[in-house]
């Protein structure tokens, strides 16, 4: 899904204006025909909110996404800005008030393809830091992290770290991803949109700004 800028300030307002709307009288807000007309592809994506005022260190204040585009994008980001909001088990429920110091992000990801190997070393030449998503499964076990993730915050994890810590987020041991037959490694890349302050200007992110 081939999306501009302009579309991405649309999807940042139309998820600005569901969470304040749910915030305020605990109810989503009615999508506009304009919205669900032109956003009516399905896709999976990911709406992060982050504290501005947080300068150094991470300033994550709710993440939820579907991986798949099982809906509309419209629908998928209804859904989940609002889950994002209230329903982050990481975080308390964000409230009103917050909202002037949170910046909105939203992540438009692509179908995940299983990355293909015989030798599990081979995940640190085909997986690109700061263009691939990871997710990592074995049996009911799962976890996901954006292609951001890597190199956001000072991070600057190596193709390594990414793998181990993708395990961590599912709950696996660190070496999992070695595991050819019981655990599988996916990537996806995604198309990134984000305020530049609350309620400020859209720009689309470069991984890594």
């Amino acid at each position: 899904m081939k999306l501009n800028l302009e579309d991405g300030e649309k999807l940042i307002h139309f998820a600005r204006d569901n969470i304040e709307h749910f915030l305020t009288k605990r109810k989503k807000f009615d999508v506009p025909k304009e919205i669900k007309d032109h956003f009516s592809n399905k896709g999976g994506a990911f709406v992060t909110l982050n504290t501005h005022s947080i300068k150094n260190g991470n300033p994550l204040r709710g993440c939820i996404g579907y991986i798949l585009p099982r809906f509309p994008l419209w629908e998928t980001i209804h859904k989940v800005s609002i889950s994002s909001a209230v329903d982050d088990p990481r975080f308390p429920s964000l409230t009103l008030d917050e909202m002037d110091d949170t910046t909105i992000e939203i992540s438009i990801l692509s179908v995940p393809e299983k990355i293909i190997v015989s030798d599990p070393q081979e995940y640190l030449k085909k997986i690109v830091i700061g263009q691939d998503g990871l997710i990592i499964s074995r049996g009911a076990h799962r976890g996901l992290l954006l292609p951001q993730v890597p190199v956001e915050h000072n991070r600057n994890w190596d193709v390594l770290t990414f793998l181990q810590q993708t395990c961590q987020k599912a709950w696996l041991g660190a070496d999992a991803w070695k595991d050819l037959e019981e655990t599988t490694v996916e990537s996806f890349t995604a198309t990134i949109f984000e305020e530049t302050s609350p309620r400020g200007p859209v720009r689309e992110k470069a991984i890594g700004e």
